[in-house]
C-alpha cells in the first residue's frame, strides 16, 4: 500500500491592529483523502478555532477553543471561505499532502537503511 501523509496543520491569522491571533486547527478526514473524480469538496476540515495572544510562543489553554462540531454550518462555510481567500484551499492542501508524503517517504527509506545497518552489525 502507498504511504500517504496527511498532516494536521494550524493556520494563524494575524492582524496588525489587534493583539490577538485567530488560530484554526485543520485536519484531513480519513474518509475524504484520495477520492479522485468525485464532486469537488473540501479535502480538509477546520476542527477547532480559538484566539491566542499575538507574539506568544506558548498558547494558553485558558483561552476558549471552539470545536467546530458545534458550529453553525453557515459560519463554518464562511471560515472555510476566509481560509480560501488567504490561499488555504484544496490546492494548498493537495500540495501539503505531496510535500509531506515525499518527506515521509525519505524518512522511511532512511529508517530502513538504518535498520539494515543496525541488524547487519555484529
Amino acid at each position: 500500500p502507498d504511504l500517504t501523509s496527511t498532516p494536521n496543520f494550524v493556520v494563524e491569522v494575524i492582524k496588525d491592529d489587534t493583539k490577538q491571533t485567530l488560530v484554526l486547527d485543520c485536519h484531513y478526514p480519513e474518509d475524504e483523502v484520495g477520492h479522485e473524480g468525485e464532486e469537488e469538496s473540501d479535502i480538509f476540515t477546520i476542527r477547532e478555532v480559538s484566539f491566542q495572544p499575538t507574539g506568544e510562543s506558548e498558547w494558553k489553554d485558558t483561552n476558549y477553543t471552539l470545536n467546530t462540531d458545534s458550529l453553525d454550518w453557515a459560519l463554518y462555510d464562511h471560515l472555510m471561505d476566509f481560509l480560501a481567500d488567504r490561499g488555504v484551499d484544496n490546492t494548498f492542501a493537495d500540495e501539503l499532502i505531496e510535500l509531506s508524503t515525499a518527506l515521509e517517504h525519505q524518512e522511511y527509506i532512511k529508517f530502513l537503511e538504518d535498520l539494515k545497518s543496525f541488524v547487519k552489525c555484529q
